[in-house]
């Protein structure tokens, strides 16, 4: 397993820290943490140690967190321990209106497919936990689709949260051939349903912006974390959209089964009835890729009419999840 990158082994002392301080019944000196916290055990002095453990102090402070020093008395030798006393600790109880549990339930659901599902999930067993429940029944007809179905989100998103360069293979809109790219990761953005990656070329020796869905292959890191800054006045909203033209609206004919798809009867300019099962809708989408992974999200639900192109990248989806689900490659 890779060692801990800092930010990660930092927020695990501080955890571990917490914890400790926390869960104890007396206050703790500092010998005492020494030997309780791993990572101060590990530390190579006694003067690393102190200098860690004061930073940390502080910083918790900051955050709000109560840690309190008080007076220790071991026999005939006075210290200071320090503890977090869990009363101050704890949040106050938490309530929700009507429209917030709905909000909360939204948000979840429009994750539930994507990468940082987990974290949603994690977030509702919490609230569920407190007697915090969504509120499903202002949830009836509305469909959320935020996702990273993108295979470079992941890297991506790591590579610019710890500043590594990557490599990677990029089509433009005007080729189908793709050209390797060496980028310092900027920001990640999701951009009118779509997400991008703001950087600075290497090679072009310029800032550029980049669309994930037009990334193939591997996105591969290379050389150590913080090999670069950000700037400091870059706002990733502004650069993607000046550098990303305004879509053209492309029309579609869905056939959609009765009471399936109320995302899409709503932004149809028309719907019909095609018998008591089937509905006809007329449907403008911008993107033949992002539509393609949405109608192909309702399975049978959903059958493509017109354009040919389109029907053609949704069976490709549905094949694509068909050979992963029998093990093919």
């Amino acid at each position: 397993m890779s060692a801990p990158t800092a930010p990660a082994a930092k927020t695990e002392r501080l955890l571990n820290l917490v914890l400790v301080l926390l869960y104890t019944r007396r206050p703790l000196t500092r010998a005492e943490l020494r030997t309780m916290v791993p990572q101060y055990a590990a530390a190579p002095t006694d003067a690393a140690f102190e200098r860690t453990f004061e930073r940390d102090k502080d910083e918790l402070r900051e955050l709000g967190i109560p840690v309190a020093t008080l007076d220790v008395h071991r026999g005939w030798d006075p210290d200071v321990g320090y503890r977090i006393d869990q009363r101050e600790y704890a949040l106050p109880d938490l309530t929700f209106e009507r429209d917030e549990r709905a909000v909360l339930g939204l948000a979840a659901r429009a994750w539930a497919q994507a990468s940082l599902g987990g974290a949603a999930a994690q977030a509702l067993r919490k609230l569920r936990a407190a007697d915090v429940e969504r509120d499903e029944e202002s949830l009836i007809g509305i469909e959320p689709h935020l996702r990273t179905v993108e295979p470079a989100f992941d890297a991506l998103k790591d590579a610019a949260v710890r500043r590594v360069e990557v490599t990677f293979d990029y089509r433009r809109p005007d080729s189908d051939a793709a050209s390797a790219r060496r980028v310092q990761p900027w920001r990640v953005l999701l951009w009118h349903g779509r997400w991008y990656l703001t950087g600075y070329d290497l090679d072009r020796q310029a800032p550029r912006v980049f669309r994930l869905s037009r990334i193939s292959g591997r996105v591969r890191m290379v050389g150590a974390p913080g090999a670069y800054e950000v700037p400091a006045d870059h706002d990733p909203q502004v650069m993607v959209s000046r550098s990303v033209p305004p879509a053209q609206h492309s029309p579609a004919i869905l056939r959609v089964r009765v009471g399936r798809g109320h995302a899409l009867r709503r932004r149809a300019r028309s719907v019909g009835d095609v018998d008591d099962d089937w509905s006809l809708l007329d449907v403008d989408y911008l993107d033949i890729d992002e539509f393609a992974s949405q109608l192909a999200s309702y399975a049978a639900d959903v059958i493509v009419e017109q354009p040919a192109e389109l029907r053609t990248a949704v069976l490709d989806r549905l094949r694509g999840a068909l050979a992963v689900h029998e093990g093919r490659p």
